[in-house]
């Protein structure tokens, strides 16, 4: 529905997306509107399209979709305007002697005639021409809003598009409609190209192949890539632009010359070509690295053998002498890697480490990617650890800036003499590099992972270059421990690293074995999805009380097809938590959500609240794409779920919200390494 009237009064907005609340004069009625808002302030006159909800908390809201500002239609609407301060030198008392002076011609004379000003007392010429200046920014600046709807890009992104273009954006955009490329993510090239042609832009025009190029490389960090071989980018840039590969050669030059691009040479002379700010920050990690392990190790325990004999006498901790080699190599040094597959002893040093340097008062702090792998880490340990966003405070950034500008962030120094990162094979090259950038001289830094894992699903394969590389000290664990070598699961994940095929019954008795690892082989489609509806309802649970909530997750490698996650994720809820009679459902995006579903949010949001722990009432902002948790409640009277993740979080999304969810009873096994199941 569309709503008129004035913003009385803003109650919040973030400064980084102009996320705002704000309470809204119409002729009838005064009431809260929720959106992202850029370049609004108290006084403006809007046209809000959008519709009104319920929050849990707050009661009806109106959520803006979209909104344009526009003139005051009334003297008292245009002196409440003029009196909010958002014009340079008027305040309330200028206001009405400009409003009692010049009534309906006020805004011609503020825009067109400012020098009349001058007859009002202490108005002086100087002084009318910046009020007039100041009035006509304030409204050219929101026509900018509606400007960039045309390119699709969102009212969130536009308050960013006009700090990089400022006050002149729609001038440059019309100029070169390709500079949309450069300033935010998301926005369609072949759209812009198309309207930068129709405008009359040449296809040899150096901005055209330029901005081609720079997309080409975007498009390859989408799938992980830092970088890309140079002979690849011109065919794609060929085939994309229709030009000849003389024009991308001759362009790839220029990008070089301005530094918006770096071209690699490496081994074979071949060649590679970066954006800017991959190279940047990939430069930044190792030198950042370096700097941190190269500085004076003043972290060091002495008699490290003593600590370790103490450790093995006082606990049942007993340490193969490649856990010792590992101990010992973090005693050394400041930056050090333990790597290896799974049950070779990667915790158990870790908890060997939390002891020695305990006892010595120094301070540890434990992180990891993902909510997930936190509290694994936390469970395995008995230490608390936290996500490294959180660790970082990255939610004061958006992706956007994280992405763009990584190399330009200055964090916080993190309180730290010792800092483990568990799951590093998760971490990516901007995130990596603002870690690195908030790490203390002097502060040892432990790198924890198993580089067989798939690679992060942001830009870089961090772990696995850093370990490459050979300059870091780095510790292989290869030998599984007798426990775990008890598991079918991690001798067949061995085995696959290896080349090998599963166990088969004649390679060891079953009686030694756990049965944990099962190889169902089926090639049609319709029996393999009887097959995982039977494991996760039942078989599972008789064979070792498996509960299908508690301790399995159905994996799949796409998103597609009776067995991919849509479907398997209907077909799943239907027979762990079919419909039951008088109990709330709700539709969203052709999904139905009930109590007690598993879901899983697919997108960073740094806003939304969440609180836990009742006796310690803590509470924060922001859950991240790839956490699982449980619907508790559906309310739809208030119009919100409620949901807790599986760090015992609890957040409420309003009905609204609900496109940042999607089911979890089956994930793609991409998404499963965000959350190490």
């Amino acid at each position: 529905m569309e709503l008129e009237g004035i913003i009385d009064d803003i109650i919040y907005q973030n400064e980084v997306n102009s996320y705002t609340v704000a309470i809204f004069q119409t002729e009838q009625e005064e009431i809260t509107i929720v959106g992202y808002l850029p370049f609004v302030n108290s006084g403006d006159t809007l046209k809000i399209i959008g519709k009104f909800t319920e929050h849990k908390e707050y009661g009806t809201q109106f959520k803006v979709q979209t909104f344009q500002k526009i003139m005051p239609k009334t003297l008292g609407a245009l002196e409440k305007y003029l009196a909010k301060g958002n014009i340079k030198g008027i305040g309330e008392v200028t206001a009405k002697k400009i409003i009692n002076k010049f009534g309906e011609d006020t805004i011609h004379i503020l825009k067109y005639d400012p020098i009349k000003l001058v007859s009002i007392k202490g108005i002086t010429e100087k002084k009318a021409i910046e009020m007039s200046e100041s009035f006509i920014q304030n409204w050219e600046i929101w026509q900018i809003v509606g400007y960039l709807e045309k390119f699709g890009i969102s009212l969130e992104n536009a308050k960013k598009v006009y700090k990089l273009l400022g006050e002149n954006a729609i001038k440059e955009i019309e100029e070169n409609p390709y500079v949309l490329i450069d300033v935010t993510r998301g926005v369609d090239f072949k759209h812009i190209d198309k309207m930068a042609l129709e405008l009359g832009v040449s296809y040899d025009n150096d901005k055209r192949i330029e901005s081609g190029i720079k997309y080409a490389l975007i498009k390859t960090t989408y799938n992980g890539h830092c970088c890309t071989l140079k002979q690849n980018l011109i065919e794609y840039v060929i085939e994309l632009l229709d030009v000849t590969a003389e024009i991308v050669e001759n362009n790839l030059i220029n990008l070089k010359v301005k530094n918006e691009i770096v071209i690699e040479q490496r081994a074979k002379k071949e060649e590679w070509v970066y954006l800017y700010n991959f190279y940047k920050a990939e430069e930044d990690v190792a030198k950042g690295i370096i700097r941190i392990d190269h500085s004076e190790n003043i972290k060091k325990v002495k008699n490290i053998e003593a600590k370790l004999y103490n450790i093995e006498s006082t606990t049942e901790i007993i340490l193969s002498e490649k856990q010792k080699e590992a101990v010992k190599a973090i005693n050394n040094h400041n930056v050090t890697i333990i790597t290896g597959g799974p049950g070779t002893g990667k915790t158990t040093i870790i908890k060997t480490i939390i002891d020695i340097y305990k006892q010595q008062k120094y301070k540890i702090v434990l992180c990891a990617p993902t909510g997930r792998a936190a509290k694994r880490m936390t469970e395995a340990t008995g230490e608390e650890a936290s996500t490294l966003h959180r660790l970082l405070e990255i939610g004061k950034f958006n992706d956007d800036d994280i992405l763009k500008k990584g190399q330009d962030f200055e964090g916080a120094p993190i309180d730290a003499d010792i800092i483990v990162i568990d799951e590093v094979s998760m971490v990516d090259i901007f995130l990596m590099n603002y870690l690195i950038k908030c790490i203390y001289r002097g502060t040892k830094l432990v790198l924890v992972g198993d580089v067989d894992q798939l690679p992060s699903v942001g830009p870089g394969t961090v772990l696995k270059d850093i370990i490459a590389s050979e300059e870091i000290t780095t510790v292989h664990l290869d030998k599984i421990f007798r426990q775990a070598a008890k598991s079918k699961i991690i001798i067949n994940a061995h085995r696959v690293n290896s080349g090998e095929p599963f166990l088969s019954k004649e390679d060891i008795e079953q009686e030694e074995m756990n049965q944990d690892f099962f190889f169902i082989k089926q090639n049609n489609q319709e029996e393999m999805l009887k097959q995982v509806i039977s494991l996760s309802n039942g078989r599972l649970k008789e064979y070792g009380d498996y509960d299908f909530f508690q301790n399995i997750q159905v994996l799949t490698p796409t998103k597609k097809g009776i067995l991919g996650t849509k479907e398997l994720n209907k077909s799943l809820q239907e027979v762990l938590n079919p419909k039951r009679k008088n109990s709330p459902e709700k539709n969203s995006l052709g999904a139905t959500y009930r109590v007690g579903d598993r879901i899983m949010q697919i997108k960073n949001n740094y806003e939304i609240s969440w609180e836990k722990n009742a006796e310690k009432h803590e509470i924060g902002n922001g859950v991240f794409n790839g956490e699982m948790g449980t619907i508790l409640k559906i309310d739809e009277k208030e119009k919100y779920i409620k949901i807790q993740f599986d760090d015992e979080k609890i957040s409420y999304y309003e009905f609204e919200e609900l496109e940042q969810i999607e089911h979890s009873y089956s994930i793609t096994i991409h998404k499963s390494q965000r959350k190490r199941i």
